[in-house]
């Protein structure tokens, strides 16, 4: 993602989801139930900082009212996309929001499921079939990804040569687990471990979170809960924040894995609690300062001087260099204008530089 100002188009596409509400105001069935369903395909594009077009949304809008079927948004989606050029202002990887979203729409509108490997492998060719060359293949390299909730530090994930047999076993394990006689609360806290197991797996290159979610969705379904998808429309980071948070430990540094943020996530998506659920909750310095160990005083000679606001915003900035000024907003829990306040502030300070344009360059932290 670029630091640049947003263009109208970037405006009216990050107010899709609000939109997108008034369909259920409406009060009609059929096109509250396809909203909802478009607002969490939309939403599942932030686990990788994607934005869908303009496009994208006026033509999901025509499938709402019944204009047109998936089919036919998936054609011009097609269409589009081979006679257009693309736009300077644009991410390069708009093309792949509006690809994928328009598959979620389409696979969380079937009400066909069979849970296991399979299943999981083949959601995930179908989102990314002709965008990634690996689409429902597993990795057979090994990956790391700097994560900025853990301020650039990096979860362990599963070796190349077991994936296969990893997955096998834990989706075996879960197929044949019995819910019979847990309350709703022992049901919840055996999903969440579940989730965050297969997740910490990332059979795919990438892709995996969104996979993972669309999967997810689909079983609970066929569990008998009513998912609220809505939560992952509108918290979808949130929900990639707290698996890694469920998959890193760092025990030199007192820093323990924890599913903590995971069941505050499905305590609102299938016992109906309202947490509040904030990125920056996440951040792996607010771990260290409350276990005050060697990481935080790390952390704290890192960030004297600085506003809370500015450590999150310096935290956020170091782990995704490339970020755009709306994307640490939505992150962090604060306005745009706050951002950019802050930004400014963190400059003159000189915490942190701006190398290169604002189009191409990406952020530097000092500290």
């Amino acid at each position: 993602m670029k630091e640049k100002d947003m263009t109208d188009e970037e405006n009216r596409a990050l107010s899709f989801i609000d939109e997108l509400n008034e369909y259920k105001r409406q009060g009609e069935p059929d096109k509250a139930e396809k909203s909802i369903i478009w607002q969490t395909a939309i939403g599942l594009q932030q686990t990788d900082g994607l934005r869908p077009s303009t496009y994208l949304v006026e033509t999901a809008k025509q499938n709402i009212d019944g204009d047109i079927t998936f089919d036919e948004v998936k054609r011009r989606l097609d269409s589009y996309y081979i006679e257009r050029p693309i736009r300077p202002e644009e991410s390069d990887r708009v093309e792949e929001a509006d690809k994928v979203s328009a598959r979620i729409a389409e696979i969380l509108s079937e009400r066909t499921f069979n849970f296991g490997p399979t299943e999981y492998i083949m959601i995930h060719k179908r989102l990314f079939t002709g965008i990634y060359g690996f689409a429902g293949k597993i990795r057979d390299y090994n990956i790391s990804k700097a994560e900025w909730v853990l301020g650039g530090k990096t979860v362990y994930y599963s070796s190349a040569d077991i994936i296969q047999a990893t997955l096998d076993y834990d989706l075996k394990q879960e197929r044949t687990f019995s819910y019979k006689g847990l309350t709703k609360e022992q049901t919840s806290e055996h999903l969440v471990k579940f989730v965050s197991a297969l997740w910490q797996i990332h059979a795919f290159g990438e892709g995996n979170t969104r996979t993972t979610a669309v999967f997810m969705i689909k079983y609970l379904r066929k569990l008998g809960f009513e998912v609220t998808n809505d939560l992952f429309a509108e918290h979808s980071w949130y929900f990639r924040n707290a698996l890694v948070r469920a998959n890193y430990t760092d025990l030199k540094n007192g820093v323990h894995s924890t599913y903590e943020y995971l069941d505050r996530f499905f305590g609102n998506l299938i016992l109906g609690e309202n947490n509040v659920l904030r990125n920056r909750d996440l951040l792996m310095t607010d771990v260290e300062n409350k276990a005050q160990n060697k990481a935080q005083n790390k952390a704290q000679s890192a960030s004297a001087g600085m506003t809370p606001t500015e450590a999150a915003v310096m935290a956020f900035l170091k782990g995704r260099p490339n970020a755009t000024q709306i994307e640490a907003s939505v992150a962090i829990g604060v306005s745009r204008r706050t951002v950019q306040m802050t930004i400014s502030s963190l400059m003159e300070k000189r915490i942190i530089e701006r190398v290169g344009s604002k189009k191409t360059g990406e952020w530097v932290v000092k500290r």
